[in-house]
């Protein structure tokens, strides 16, 4: 059986992560309380944030803003990761 959570992206209980997808406590604090789903929704904006922001993820600077998005969209925390103001996804061709 799943390991279910209640999700704070989902705002619901979906199944849960099957280990923390992160290091640290931040991805224990993931792994708690962020579902499959919710995950993948972040990394959908993951890819817009770098995209929109040339990010290298090479860079080590990069993965303190990742964070920062990350706990915003997660847990809606900080000034980071709502949409940038103006921001309209391409339209597909």
């Amino acid at each position: 059986m799943a390991r279910m959570v209640n999700c704070v992206v989902l705002k619901s209980p979906a199944e849960g992560l099957d280990e923390p997808p992160h290091p640290g406590p931040l991805g224990i604090r993931i792994y708690e309380q962020v579902s499959r789903e919710g995950w993948r929704r972040w990394l959908d904006r993951l890819a817009m944030i770098i995209n929109e922001n040339r990010l290298s993820t090479a860079d080590p600077g990069t993965v303190d803003v990742i964070e920062q998005h990350m706990v915003g969209f997660l847990f809606g925390e900080g000034e980071f990761g709502a949409v940038p103001p103006g921001f309209a996804p391409q339209r597909k061709k």
